[in-house]
């Protein structure tokens, strides 16, 4: 019974995942899901002057489709897992939760939790995802 935690941001996902020894694996992806700065707007220092039209529409497609590869990419390290926990700031937690539900029932099923966290070090992720696990483990709520 493999039991991983997953902290993740837009920009890098840590999966943490204990083997029956006791040891803690640590697998490191990082994204390609652009930063982008929309351009546009005026084209003139003048009040009132021609305005450039920003499609909004383009860029958001294009980082759901980048979000959706970096969870795939995620998703190939959770096969033999039996529990899951996702960890880590902002939204993006949620949203790989949903992909799951959508996309990857089976492994949607194992989440037990979506826990809002900031950010932190290597060790101290690994220190969350052994907490979690012996917390839950023992009956208590985290």
């Amino acid at each position: 019974m493999k039991k991983t935690g997953i902290w993740l941001d837009k920009k890098v996902a840590y999966v943490i995942s204990d083997d029956p020894e006791g040891h803690q694996h640590v697998e490191v992806i990082f994204s390609k899901v652009e930063n982008y700065r929309i351009r546009g707007g005026s084209g003139t220092s003048r009040k009132g002057g021609p305005q450039d039209v920003v499609q909004d529409s383009r860029y958001l497609e294009r980082e759901k489709h980048q979000m959706r590869s970096y969870f795939k990419e995620i998703v190939r390290y959770l096969k033999d897992s039996s529990e899951v926990a996702i960890f880590g700031p902002a939204e993006t937690g949620q949203k790989f939760k949903k992909e799951l539900d959508l996309n990857y029932e089976p492994i949607g099923a194992l989440v037990n939790e979506v826990v809002i966290t900031d950010s932190m070090s290597k060790n101290q992720m690994k220190a969350l995802v052994r907490n979690y696990f012996a917390a839950s483990k023992s009956g208590v709520n985290y």
